[in-house]
């Protein structure tokens, strides 16, 4: 009963929500695009002719957010679930945290990247702390990954969760980058701890 119940209420939310209706109307694949949209605008993130890294892209609006808007770019995204593929990027369904699938990023580049996105995080367990711990370590994973293969000037865009290891995350992300900020989008649900960190340049 539980559990019917919070399916029932997910739907009622989804169908209330702005985002949603906004997503289906412009034709992107979740409302997660609204999130990019304004981390781009508030902090310039893409221009034409980018080599762009989409980590968790699944079902894939972020990635269409970019081919929709900017030219000449060479994006490749991956997650572990299968989404319906996009017109110029390069579709990789596997666990970025295994070398096998690193290689296949390294190899699809063949050189250093200018952005490492990351929307990864773990399926809710309805432990928030757990939930928290375990994406962050997502997130440090995809930080230290960033730290290898972007460009001197790159940048690194991540989802983090407000938790335990917050603090953990802005400590690693200011011994590997110049410059650093934590941002909420206001498309961000406002009872979600989720905010994204935005680095750039590396040291």
């Amino acid at each position: 009963m539980k559990k019917n119940k919070i399916s029932k209420d997910w739907i009622n939310r989804q169908k209330r929500d702005i985002y949603v209706r906004q997503s289906k109307i412009e034709g992107f694949r979740s409302r997660a695009v609204y999130k990019l949209q304004e981390i781009d605008k508030k902090f310039k993130i893409f221009n034409n002719g980018k080599s762009i890294l989409d980590l968790g892209a699944a079902p894939g609006s972020w990635s269409q957010y970019i081919v929709k808007n900017f030219k000449n770019i060479k994006i490749a995204s991956i997650d572990l679930q299968k989404f319906e593929k996009i017109e110029n990027v390069f579709q990789i369904i596997g666990d970025f945290t295994e070398k096998n699938y690193k290689k296949q990023i390294l190899n699809f580049f063949e050189g250093k990247i200018d952005i490492v996105l990351s929307d990864m995080a773990v399926n809710t367990t309805g432990n928030k702390n757990l939930d928290s711990i375990q994406t962050s370590e997502l997130c440090l994973d995809a930080m230290h990954f960033s730290k290898d293969v972007l460009k001197n000037d790159g940048k690194f865009i991540s989802k983090i969760f407000v938790g335990s290891t917050f603090n953990e995350i802005i400590a690693e992300s200011k011994k590997i980058f110049k410059k650093s900020k934590i941002f909420k989008p206001s498309a961000s649900r406002k009872e979600s701890k989720e905010s994204f960190i935005i680095c750039s340049m590396l040291r």
